[in-house]
């Protein structure tokens, strides 16, 4: 068993509503000498609407109750930060305790890990409607790829709180009224089980000034979502907990080449470029969320951009003039922003039903057009062709079956292994070099 190793003996303190710790910068140029924040893990927030969770299993949040948020760091250190989230929610949240530790089974945690997460000082805090907290600097160390678990006891009201729908991990949570269960190690009464996760948001960790965040913007293709059936309902649960998103497999890559980099999953399934989800679970349009999702992450440098496959499908709706308008907003802000630009083509989905059979002949065409004028456009820095790398050499207008899920809209893990392979890691350039 991994022996979990205390921090230094300092105690860093970020109070919250003042200036970033000296030498662990946000945002701005950076100090290749020193030290600065950079996401390690995000999850996008997506709605307050969870009633059932990816798998269909029913999700009971009430209040006094206690939840246990499995994350899997792709950056390790030694010195972190919690983000949580109330973006969706009008009203505010009452969080009462919150911990952190290296999970152990299930939602048991190594208790030599366990660690108290504090806010501008204290154990509690409120999370105002329609917003997002951080947590005082937290010392634990540990690995990329190791998982952590977030305790969050939620005292009062915990009806419908904001979510990341698809997380494609499994974490734990009591039935309500069981009281504040965060320091207990052995997460005996964190019965119930979710593939959603909710609350939390983020994990920064405190890296050398090299290091760079790189953001993929998405749909459930970025969610790494992979579908048990025909109909496109339900998750497979064979890829649940295997990290098997194609960002996941880009850091195992990144970190095989000795790239200074992280990767940040900031897809949420459902999502449109154009506008706004089809139901709440799908989140805001890309150029609504652009900011709060890949602008404003610790140390982030590059966006990859890579979804548009649902602005044509179901219900049949966002022409090619839209979808285009929206890339160039998109790309025009994070040029702005001072970030590198990386514009992935949509993936073929004519034999899926939703964004396929169902929007036949409308859509295909459409995205024909939209991935010629994404190879040939000169706005991103970059173009990454996951049509190409992922489609049927037989047939374009659909995936290869070797990548294809049940659906025949998402990869299935061989086929987000494949869109990894597609990216050139010669696209990122360390902010040091």
């Amino acid at each position: 068993m991994k022996k979990w190793m205390p921090g230094a003996s300092a105690v860093l303190m970020l109070m919250l509503g003042c200036p970033p710790m000296a030498g662990a910068e946000s945002a701005g140029p950076a100090d290749c000498d020193g030290t600065q924040w950079v996401g390690s893990w995000m999850a996008a927030p997506s709605d307050s609407f969870g009633v059932i969770d990816p798998s269909l299993a029913p999700q009971l949040s009430a209040g006094d109750q206690t939840f246990r948020l499995v994350v899997t760091p792709h950056l390790g250190g030694s010195t972190m930060r919690v983000h949580l989230t109330n973006r969706t929610r009008p009203t505010p949240i009452e969080i009462g305790h919150v911990t952190i530790g290296a999970q152990a089974d299930d939602a048991a945690v190594h208790p030599d890990s366990l660690r108290e997460v504090t806010f501008g000082g204290g154990r509690g805090v409120t999370i105002p409607a329609w917003g997002d907290l951080v947590s005082d600097p937290i010392e634990l160390s540990f690995n990329a790829f190791e998982p952590l678990s977030i305790g969050v006891y939620v005292p009062g009201t915990a009806v419908l709180p904001t979510e990341h729908f698809v997380a494609n991990a499994t974490s734990f949570y009591s039935p309500p009224f069981a009281g504040d269960q965060a320091a207990d190690p052995s997460g005996a009464a964190m019965s119930l089980r979710t593939t959603a996760i909710p609350l939390v948001s983020g994990l920064d960790v405190v890296a050398p000034g090299d290091v760079g965040a790189i953001v993929a913007v998405g749909d459930s293709i970025t969610d790494g979502y992979v579908d048990s059936n025909y109909l496109g309902y339900q998750q497979h649960m064979s890829v649940v907990d295997r990290n098997v998103r194609y960002t996941d497999f880009l850091q195992r890559r990144l970190d095989a080449a000795g790239k200074p980099f992280t990767v940040l999953n900031a897809g949420i399934s459902g999502n449109r470029v154009s506008r706004d989800g089809l139901i709440p679970q799908f989140g805001p349009d890309a150029v609504a969320r652009i900011r709060a999702d890949a602008i404003d992450k610790a140390g982030v440098t590059d966006v990859i951009v890579a979804e548009g496959i649902n602005d044509l499908g179901i219900p049949v709706g966002a022409g090619y003039e839209q979808v285009i308008a929206a890339y160039t907003t998109v790309i025009e802000r994070l040029h702005t922003a001072g970030l590198r630009v990386h514009l992935g083509t949509v993936m073929p989905a004519s034999n899926a039903l939703a964004d396929g059979i169902l929007t036949l002949p409308t859509a295909e065409p459409v995205r024909q057009r939209i991935n010629a004028w994404i190879r040939d456009q000169q706005l991103a820095d970059t173009v990454i062709d996951f049509d190409a790398a992922l489609r049927d050499p037989a047939d374009p207008t659909v995936l290869d079956p070797r990548y294809a899920s049940p659906d025949n809209l998402h990869p299935n893990a061989a086929g987000y292994q494949a869109m990894a392979e597609a990216i050139n890691l010669d696209i990122f350039t360390p902010r040091c070099a």
